[in-house]
This record gives structure tokens, C-alpha cells and sequence, in this order.
């Protein structure tokens, strides 16, 4: 039975969504600007009540009205503002408007607008891990000022997606509110590097690898139905000669390559980065490119139904639109499989002695 109700803001194609849903949460609206995002959310029932609209044009009285749910009848707020100033791309770029200074901010205002009007018990604010650094210009500064404002008691912690059994090291941040003076607990990693000096010290799993994950869908028989995914372009020949695990950087002199191609660190660090199967994957990005990895380390781009399994979405989950417009989804998202782990804490401070749904 489900139980636990969310206003889910930013909801993009359902990542966040879905690891609370498997926890017996359920998303009574789900607010989305992206009409093939709504697509996929309607696809797959993220929720019966979809908004597809910008959030700065839904009012508090239409979430009201779309959700059924009152001021003081919520129990979460979820959602993690698309913010470009706060994107590692965007990180070294001083010429450009960083944080609050960026009228993308707007987003992160209008979280807490809607946060204000519906005084949930609780609210789970993620975002990219680089919202927490000092040249952001007080973003971070700024959610927990509103947060304290409105009588909630917050803290943060930046987790890395790895450590929670997800094939992919991905760092994400997680601003947690509660009402009443609760303090959140943050999930402890269940998973951890396997070179760890603590690996037979503790309980953890080591960490789960890319080949764990998508394996058993790369098939040789298939290479001609996967010729669209042809990486590397003009230098696909020099891909096909890098180990699985290495990027660009082994064809420099620093790392003794008999004749160079690149200067050291002269393009970005993803530049023909090839996966391992022996090794996580590295954060899936938001833009499918020929060029820029992780690419499979049988020197193609990876599919679709791969970077699911990297995010850890289930096979069966159905993404609206073209391959770009369903890997810019998947992409964005967060792994369902670390939100589950945040929404298990959530869970057990809502419903202390229920926790079975």
C-alpha cells in the first residue's frame, strides 16, 4: 500500500520519483516543463497528475487543485531545481553568472515557494554535488537560510552514487529539511572501493562494476544492428587503442607514449574515456556524444537500455522520443537506486513504528 504522499517538482523522466515509490511513497503531482519528459512520466504512471508547465507559471492553488493534497497535508517535497550556473561545465567558466547571480536561480526560488504554501513535514532538495562550492555565490547559503526561515531543521551531504550500489560514481548533493526539530540521518554506503584497506574490516560490498551491470546485453552478433553508435570519429582509430579505463591522457608524453597525439590535460578529462568492465562506470552525462565517454569498451557509444542499467532503471522502463532525447533523460536523472536508499531514512522518520508499507 502506498503511503507518503509528494509533490515531486523538476521531475524530469522519474529517477527521484522512482526510488520513493519503492519505498511506498507516491507522487500525488509531478510538476515538469519538458513535454517528452511528461511523456515518459505518463508512460511508465509515474503519477496520475502530471503538470507539464514551467514552475515560475503553476501556481500554489493549481498544485492544490491537480494533487488533492492541502497546506499541512503533505508529507514531502522532492524535486532538485535544474540550475545551468551550478553544472561542473559551467564551473570553471568565470566569464559567466555563477549561482545566485544566474537568473536560472530563479528555479531554486520557486522550490521554496512552493514549500512555503504546503509546509510539508519534510523536503528532499538534490542537485549537482559542485552547488555546495564557494563559487556558486551563496546558493547553498541561501537554502539553508529559507529553509531555517521556515521553521525547518536542515543539513546536507554530498553522496556518491557508487557508494550505494550503483555501476557509476556519481556525486550528488541532498539538502534535507524536517519540521519539528528532527534531524535527518543520512543512508550509510552499503558499498565501498574493493582496493579499500576496510574491505574485510566491515560489512560493505564492493563497489558494483560496469560489466556487472551491462555485460550480458553486449553481443558481438549484434555489431551491425549498433553501427549507429560509431564513436570516436576522426580518431575512432586511436580510441580502438586506448585500454578499457584510460582516456585520451595515454596518448601523451607524460604518460610515455612513444608519439604523442594530445598535450597533457589539454581537452576535457571525458575525451575518448572508455569504460572498464572491471571498474565502475564514470557519471553518465547529460549529452549523448561520439567522442566524449564513458564509451563501451568495445569502442562504440553505449545504448540506451545500458545507460538505464548504469542508472539503474529497470528494463522496462520507457523513455518518450528520439536516442538523444531519451539519453538526455536518463542523463539528468538521479539513479533510482540511491534515491530508494535516501527515501528509506525519510521513510523511517515518517512512519517510525510502520515501516513495513
Amino acid at each position: 500500500m502506498s503511503k507518503g504522499s509528494i509533490i515531486s517538482l523538476f521531475s524530469g523522466c522519474g529517477g527521484l520519483d522512482l526510488g520513493f515509490h519503492r519505498q511506498g511513497f507516491y507522487s500525488a503531482v509531478c510538476v515538469e516543463s519538458n513535454p517528452i519528459m511528461c511523456e515518459s512520466l505518463d508512460l511508465n504512471q509515474v503519477s496520475k497528475n502530471i503538470i507539464c508547465n514551467e514552475i515560475q507559471k503553476v501556481s500554489n492553488e493549481k498544485i492544490e487543485f491537480t494533487s488533492g493534497l492541502k497546506p499541512g497535508g503533505v508529507d514531502l517535497v522532492l524535486g532538485g531545481p535544474p540550475c545551468p550556473a551550478f553544472s561542473k561545465s559551467r564551473f570553471y567558466r568565470t566569464e559567466m553568472a555563477h549561482g545566485t547571480d544566474d537568473e536560472s536561480f530563479q528555479t531554486v526560488e520557486e522550490y521554496f515557494r512552493i514549500v512555503e504554501h504546503f509546509i510539508p513535514k519534510a523536503f528532499v532538495f538534490e542537485n549537482v554535488h559542485t552547488f555546495a562550492a564557494k563559487r556558486q555565490k551563496g546558493a547553498l547559503d541561501y537554502v539553508l537560510l529559507r529553509a531555517s526561515e521556515l521553521g525547518y531543521n536542515v543539513d546536507y551531504r554530498i553522496l556518491n552514487a557508487v557508494d550505494f550500489g550503483v555501476p557509476q560514481k556519481r556525486q550528488r548533493i541532498f539538502i534535507v529539511g524536517w519540521k519539528n526539530g528532527f534531524k535527518f540521518k543520512f543512508p550509510s554506503a552499503t558499498h565501498q572501493d574493493p582496493a579499500s584497506d576496510l574491505l574485510f574490516e566491515n560489512d560493505l560490498l564492493p563497489w558494483r562494476t560496469a560489466g556487472d551491470a551491462i555485460l550480458d546485453l553486449d553481443n558481438e552478433k549484434h555489431d551491425a544492428a549498433l553501427a549507429k553508435h560509431f564513436a570516436g570519429g576522426k580518431d575512432h582509430h586511436l580510441l580502438e587503442e586506448i585500454p578499457p579505463g584510460d582516456n585520451y591522457l595515454f596518448y601523451t608524453k607524460e604518460r610515455g607514449h612513444p608519439q604523442p597525439r594530445f598535450q597533457w590535460r589539454s581537452r576535457y578529462w571525458s575525451f575518448l574515456l572508455k569504460l572498464s568492465p572491471e571498474m565502475p562506470s564514470w557519471t553518465i552525462q547529460a549529452r549523448r556524444s561520439n567522442n566524449m565517454g564513458p564509451l563501451h569498451w568495445r569502442n562504440r557509444i553505449l545504448t540506451i537500455p545500458e545507460v538505464k542499467r548504469l542508472q539503474t532503471f529497470p528494463d522496462n522502463y520507457i523513455l518518450a522520443g528520439t536516442i538523444e532525447n531519451q539519453w538526455r533523460q536518463v542523463g539528468n536523472a538521479v539513479p533510482p537506486l540511491l534515491a530508494e536508499c535516501v527515501a528509506a531514512e525519510i521513510l523511517k522518520m515518517l512512519y517510525p513504528k510502520k515501516i513495513n508499507l
